[in-house]
């Protein structure tokens, strides 16, 4: 129930509220992915479905126990240990998030927007990494996965890996595009991760 609980704020912390921060800040709706069927908003369509999908794999294992067996469980990563080193990870992502998203302040954005003019944000956390936003995103997946390790949240890290990894490679290109040898030193300078 606890765990279930931290993904619902979670998600009401890192992508509503946030988004409803910048809409009233800026006027601007964050979320950029639309309904085509190109790469970026095909991408956005695998996000949804991956958050839906980790929903469904908690709720299960917060509300339908006896369901548990059905997603696989690792039993033998199941100890005390590993769970709080997941809790540890899951809360850090919260924080790397959070931070992230406020350094980025009005030029962050769920996906790639292409109408409004933002600023490149190098700076703070985005001196250490360039993706900071998903390298939060991938340790709260890992640290969900040593919460309740099964095949279905290894499925997850893998789809995100996927998901995310795309993501990247779309946003690089746009931004090669939008601020060109700014952001190709930038790059030479910060890693993709960290």
């Amino acid at each position: 129930m606890l765990l279930f609980a931290y993904l619902i704020l979670y998600f009401l912390l890192v992508f509503v509220l946030r988004s409803i921060l910048l809409c009233k800040k800026t006027g601007i709706n964050p979320l950029t992915f639309k309904k085509t069927d190109n790469a970026h908003d095909y991408n956005g369509k695998v996000f949804k479905f991956i958050t839906v999908f980790e929903l469904i794999v908690v709720g299960t294992y917060a509300f339908k126990n006896q369901w548990y067996e059905y997603l696989l469980p690792f039993w033998y990563l199941e100890n005390p240990t590993l769970q709080k080193i997941g809790w540890t990870l899951l809360f850090l992502s919260l924080i790397v998030v959070w931070i992230s998203q406020s350094q980025m302040s009005i030029s962050w954005r769920i996906g790639i927007d292409e109408n409004n003019k933002t600023k490149l944000v190098t700076n703070g956390m985005f001196s250490i990494s360039r993706n900071p936003i998903f390298l939060g995103i991938m340790i709260a997946n890992i640290g969900l996965f040593l919460v309740i390790p099964n095949a279905f949240t290894l499925l997850i890290i893998s789809l995100s890996t996927i998901s995310i990894n795309t993501q990247i490679r779309l946003e690089e290109e746009f931004l090669r595009r939008e601020f060109g040898n700014d952001y190709l030193e930038y790059a030479k300078k910060v890693r993709r991760w960290i």
